[in-house]
């Protein structure tokens, strides 16, 4: 065999093409058995790190949901019913399923916008794959790792929708299992294959980015659906329309087999998974290889950056390189007069951000949509249950009011950006949320005007309530400065860290823990009560809540300054 290697690009003239490789430049076979070899004793090493970890997830997995299951199956063997939930079960599980369907593909689809399921580690894009070796055999095991660990979460869904259905419908376990298999293992799996088409087409990932939007509001509400069929508003018609509108439908179609609510039509919906996870899984592992070398070798590099940022606690890091990655950092041109005041300048710069990143306007209406649903479960329920659901009501406010807090977020990145203001960076930060408090107070009349609208009462004013509350909660998380690594390690903490992690988390969010944990007796309590009174003291204890939490964003901003000035003077 020729020991002759290509002529490089950057090697070439300018004017001259590299000579294309011969069959007897091919170098695979051995290229690929000297790296086993060599490799030999990091892939035993890393095979037991897999290992342990396939071995906790699985024990957590069977101390947290099999133990249970079993145990929960040995009270209905003697006696215990469980059937009054099935009639529920049933009435979601067509929008409900075909909701996680949607959403398993637009998330698989978000991800080969910057990733994809083809996506080897760096040393093979910028090494291996420069010599004459076909791509081929390099690629495609990445490409069918990514299928299995695609298809694992589907799995465990399957075997928790065999437990639901056996115990609440007294459904066999086998064909349960075996129908929710269809669903679970075909939609992540069909998902993947259409992730390798994203990534291989730039008419595709344009396409995925202008659908993202649409694609949320139908997932929200076929959400909104599910939680009004199980009150007893079904709409039988729409959902006919969603079991035949895609493999997300035809999941649901197929788990509904075994269940006295079957749906005509269940063995064409497992007959048309089959056929088509099978028919794309081939064609995939087909084109696993045509994937540009240069678009991989991009997409190596971000994911490299995206896990180097993720082991140093970096999350935020993370989250921008994903953004400018998969094009969501898109800044639309618009302009707004300039003010006249001076005291006017910051919310104009704010108002002006906003406008031009419509996606975080649309994210944080998206994130918004469920807080009142759960408000409404808050209302009927009693104890813990409401406490939890107005908890989560307070999660999905503060989620969609951190959307409004990128301005302040960007500020605090570097402090040196604060150099053009005339404040001091205290001052500038609570001008900061001004426009996010204005923005959040209209997203929760919105609310409370949907909440009214549906005979709510005084209890839908509980949603603007807690708007500034939650800004200065996501205010504090704005100013907390350098991300304080240390925290996770500490020698007081004994081996492994300890509590180090959960130090670490609680500093991390330490502002919107303190406001919701704060809120939601408050909160609580006037949503089971229902009357104006009782919203008035919550709404008079949340305005108390946001003035503390901004006076602690005060101080942190301050040391963030601080801390700045004693840096430039050393």
């Amino acid at each position: 065999m020729s020991t002759a290697t290509p002529t490089s690009p950057a090697a070439a003239e300018p004017d001259t093409a590299p000579e294309p490789w011969s069959p007897d430049d091919d170098w695979t076979d051995e290229t690929l058995a000297l790296l086993r070899a060599l490799r030999a004793p990091h892939r035993r090493n890393r095979a037991k790190s897999v290992g342990f970890a396939l071995y906790c997830v699985l024990l957590g997995l069977v101390v947290w949901g099999g133990v249970p299951s079993l145990g929960l199956f040995l009270q209905a063997s003697m006696g215990a019913d469980y059937t009054g939930h099935g009639g529920d079960l049933l009435a979601a599980m067509p929008a409900g399923i075909t909701a996680i369907g949607l959403t398993t593909f637009l998330l698989l689809l978000r991800d080969g916008l910057w990733r994809g399921p083809v996506v080897p580690p760096r040393a093979a894009m910028d090494w291996l794959l420069t010599h004459p070796v076909r791509p081929r055999p390099v690629l495609r095991p990445w490409f069918w790792l990514s299928c299995a660990v695609a298809a694992f979460p589907g799995l465990v869904a399957a075997v928790g929708g065999m437990v639901a259905l056996g115990l609440t419908v007294r459904t066999g376990l086998p064909a349960a299992l075996g129908w929710c298999l269809l669903g679970g293992l075909g939609v992540p799996l069909l998902a993947t294959c259409a992730a390798l088409v994203v990534e291989r087409s730039d008419r595709a990932a344009h396409w995925v980015r202008r659908l993202t939007p649409y694609l949320t509001a139908l997932v929200l509400a076929l959400t909104a659906q599910t939680v009004l069929t199980v009150a007893g508003h079904p709409v039988p018609w729409l959902e006919r329309i969603e079991l035949w509108s895609g493999p997300w439908g035809w999941a649901a179609l197929a788990a509904l087999a075994p269940t006295p609510a079957a749906v005509p039509g269940g063995w064409v919906a497992a007959a048309l998974l089959v056929l088509s996870t099978a028919a794309a899984l081939v064609a995939a592992d087909r084109t696993a290889a045509t994937v540009p070398l240069a678009r991989l070798r991009e997409r190596a590099r971000t994911a490299a950056g995206v896990l180097a940022a993720l082991r140093t606690v970096e999350l935020r890091s993370a989250r921008l390189a994903v953004n400018s990655a998969n094009g969501s950092t898109r800044q639309f041109r618009l302009r707004l007069p300039a003010p006249r005041r001076p005291w006017l300048v910051v919310p104009w710069r704010d108002t002006l951000a906003l406008l031009r990143s419509p996606a975080r306007l649309g994210r944080a209406v998206a994130l918004a949509v469920p807080a009142p649903f759960c408000a409404v479960l808050a209302h009927g329920a009693q104890g813990l249950l409401s406490w939890l659901a107005t908890a989560v009501a307070l999660v999905f406010g503060y989620l969609a009011v951190a959307q409004l807090l990128e301005p302040a977020r960007i500020e605090t990145d570097d402090v040196r950006r604060a150099s053009w203001s005339p404040y001091p960076f205290a001052g500038l930060m609570l001008r900061h949320a001004v426009v996010p408090t204005v923005a959040a107070l209209l997203l929760g009349l919105a609310c409370a005007a949907a909440l009214a609208a549906a005979g709510a009462g005084a209890v839908a004013w509980l949603a603007p309530a807690a708007a500034p509350a939650l800004v200065a909660a996501g205010m504090v998380n704005a100013c907390r400065g350098v991300v304080r690594k240390d925290l996770l390690f500490s020698p007081a903490q004994g081996a492994g860290g300890g509590t180090g992690p959960l130090v670490f988390a609680a500093w991390y969010a330490a502002g919107p823990a303190v406001g919701i944990a704060v809120l939601t007796p408050l909160f609580s309590s006037a949503l089971r009560a229902g009357t104006g009174p009782a919203v008035a003291r919550a709404a008079l204890m949340a305005a108390v809540v946001a003035v503390l939490l901004l006076r602690w964003a005060r101080a942190r901003a301050a040391r963030m300054a601080t801390a700045r000035v004693g840096e430039g003077a050393a």
